[in-house]
């Protein structure tokens, strides 16, 4: 090219530089906001610790390790160098405020892997890209290491001329870093081709993927990457075979058309290699050769002898990948829904809730249903008193408890006050869940972390929501559970109970109910929250199993340590019997229960509370989630967390410091894609070998 090479540093950076010029029709490139200057120069002189005439400057580690935390204190003393010079324009081993805020601008960039890379590889900051160069940082790559590439080739003479002395520019770059991965491939396969005979052995094959081509390979099929290569019974593998086999990796997005073809689009059918063979005719780029390999590797799942959609989904790498452009969209859905949750009309927030409170209702009463024997047991244990009653029934254990209920009121005893059990347990459960569910988007912050503390002040603010409603439905649940004990007595109903309390009556004990369902609240829901966080698969999915163990493990300290408070209210709610204690108020109640029956009193009934709430809100929350899954209704807000896959360890990608901001949030995705797009895996550590 004629153009000078003075003017080009600036031509990636001159595409957002100045905004209003570089803006794109294109809504992807508008997904992610640039920085603010201001907070972003804050940022800067955060860290920057170098001052000449009275500037700040960032020196490689303050930007590399003590900002992006990429690389440790024990890095690759070449590798921080290229990466931090990608930055430093002027090359003068220090990094301005504009260098920063240029960088930032192209972080943002919809090619910002592809403008990273050349700025990684243009060492001298002139805007192109000479063959030293390239052949400079590829040699310092660790596949390059184990697997040397040959850059007398004709695949780099055609790029950089025959005398490698033609400079390419940024466009050209994008191309040859895509095709080099091929080269590669295929000199790696040349050179283990010992006899010219067109054949390797399947370890080398083995090796040759897993080394260069591991970005393709998702652990399935690298574990089975010899089986499935011998699978024909044949010793060697072809070179025709190698290529069929990375060019099947490379179009599996191509191979789910000729699927969705085959079916009309029907994910859930079964399809025969016939079939595919068939219409694959539609699509030159697949051959009989890649769909005979897809077979081959969907054989090793099972001998069906046809393939679904879900199998070739599972053979893709893209899966789950971590890309700047995933990320970008994780945070603009994320900023989306934080903007949306302030910007809201008051209908949608309202209507949001209504939504909620459904869900949650229908979800409280299955999970009340699932365990209200354990919960009617759990009760009698509680106002079980010491010492001889003439009629009282006594209860060694839990377990004595639940057999003497069958043996004397049948099993229909166990679901004595079901009734109001379940007309209360509909409002409680939905205004806990929705409670928790609107305190948490409130105390969210910007960045869409949630801090403990806000957790905890979330799950407290449900838990004393819920006990202003239902403190009257517990007391009457209480008085027909306890009712069964005392034979020869007139039938309680729910009606006799409420007209015998009245109105006031039916609050009683509600001092002891928020001492109890705070704390609760306040324990479970951010257990819950992390407990879930920490069972959820690579890919940042809950399934069904790890939704219910979530909430069953949550609930086992939530039940247990608020358990004096729960057997304080049951004593002030239950009605006292001739010759037993009666209570007048809280600290009366606690100082007379540990007066005549110890300390360890208060703990009774804590295996029946823990059996029972556990399993309760883990019925009940997974109720709650699979029902919002199913029957999903976008109100502008956010979806349950783990309703759906997310990039593979995408909140190590997703930086979660609040000093990345802009761009700066996509930086570790960004170095790290150069990796697994390009290839540049570059030694993060110190070595002995030189270079």
């Amino acid at each position: 090219m004629a153009a000078n090479g003075k003017d080009h540093p600036f031509e990636i950076v001159s595409k957002v530089w100045p905004i209003k010029t570089a803006k794109c029709e294109n809504r992807k490139v508008e997904v992610f906001n640039r920085a603010d200057p201001e907070q972003l120069k804050e940022i800067f002189l955060k860290y920057a610790s170098v001052v000449e005439d009275g500037e700040h400057y960032m020196t490689y580690r303050d930007l590399i390790q003590k900002y992006l935390n990429f690389l440790g204190e024990n890095c690759d003393e070449f590798t921080l160098k290229l990466f931090a010079s990608s930055v430093d324009t002027s090359r003068d081993g220090k990094i301005s405020f504009t260098e920063f805020q240029a960088f930032e601008a192209v972080l943002c960039l919809p090619d910002a892997m592809y403008a990273l890379a050349f700025q990684v590889f243009d060492r001298n900051g002139n805007g192109y890209l000479s063959c030293d160069e390239f052949e400079d940082i590829i040699k310092h790559t660790t596949l390059n290491r184990e697997i040397p590439f040959n850059f007398s080739s004709e695949f780099i003479k055609l790029h950089f001329g025959k005398d490698k002395q033609r400079k390419i520019t940024y466009p050209e770059f994008t191309q040859l870093i895509h095709d080099f991965h091929e080269e590669h491939a295929l000199q790696a396969f040349r050179r283990r081709d010992k006899g010219d005979t067109g054949y390797i052995n399947a370890k080398d094959f083995e090796e040759i993927m897993c080394k260069l081509k591991s970005y393709l390979l998702t652990p399935f099929v690298k574990e089975n990457l010899v089986t499935v290569a011998m699978g024909g019974g044949h010793r060697q593998i072809s070179y025709s075979y190698f290529t069929a086999f990375v060019s099947l990796l490379n179009n599996l997005e191509l191979v789910q058309k000729v699927y969705l073809a085959c079916t009309r689009r029907d994910k859930t059918m079964e399809v025969t290699k016939e079939e595919m063979l068939y219409q694959a005719q539609e699509f030159a780029q697949i051959t009989p050769l890649e769909i005979d390999i897809l077979f081959q590797l969907v054989g090793l799942k099972h001998q069906t002898g046809r393939v679904t959609f879900e199998d070739i989904t599972d053979l893709s790498p893209a899966e789950g990948r971590e890309t700047p452009y995933s990320i970008q969209m994780r945070i603009a859905q994320e900023k989306l829904a934080l903007e949306q949750g302030t910007e809201r009309t008051i209908f949608l927030e309202v209507l949001e809730s209504v939504y909620r409170f459904t869900l949650g209702s229908i979800a409280g009463a299955t999970g009340a249903t699932a365990v209200y024997p354990i919960d009617l047991v759990k009760t009698r244990m509680q106002n079980q008193r010491t010492g001889p009653m003439v009629g009282e029934l006594m209860y060694k254990n839990s377990w004595d408890c639940f057999k003497k209920v069958i043996r004397h009121e049948g099993v229909l005893g166990l679901y004595r006050g079901l009734g109001p059990q379940l007309v209360g347990v509909c409002p409680e459960k939905a205004i806990k869940l929705t409670m928790n569910d609107l305190m948490r988007d409130k105390l969210t912050r910007k960045d869409g972390s949630i801090p403990l503390w806000a957790e905890m002040i979330a799950g407290g603010t449900a838990g004393a929501s819920q006990v202003m409603f239902t403190n009257p439905l517990e007391i009457v649940k209480i008085r027909l559970q306890v009712a069964g004990e005392v034979h020869g007595k007139a039938k309680v109903s729910a009606f006799t109970v409420i007209k015998e309390l009245g109105f006031m009556g039916l609050y009683k004990g509600s001092r002891a109910c928020f001492l109890r369902d705070i704390p609760f609240s306040a324990i479970y829901f951010p257990a819950y929250a992390n407990t879930k966080k920490a069972l959820a698969d690579e890919n940042g999915y809950n399934s069904w199993g790890t939704l219910l163990l979530s909430a069953t493990i949550a609930g086992m300290p939530a039940a247990a340590i608020p358990t004096p408070a729960d057997v304080i209210k049951t004593r002030l709610q239950v009605q006292a019997r001739t010759g037993q204690t009666a209570y007048n108020g809280v600290i009366d109640c606690i100082r007379k229960i540990y007066k005549e029956e110890g300390g360890w009193a208060f703990w009774k009934g804590t295996p029946a509370r823990v059996f029972r709430s556990s399993p309760q809100f883990g019925v009940t929350l997974l109720t709650y989630e699979v029902l919002q899954r199913l029957f999903y209704v976008d109100f502008g807000g956010r979806r349950p967390e783990g309703s759906e896959p997310q990039a593979t360890q995408l909140e190590k990608q997703l930086s979660r410091n609040p000093d990345h901001i802009g761009g700066y949030r996509l930086a570790l995705a960004t170095f790290n894609g150069m990796e697994s797009k390009f290839g540049l895996c570059l030694p993060k550590f110190k070595s002995s070998i030189q270079t």
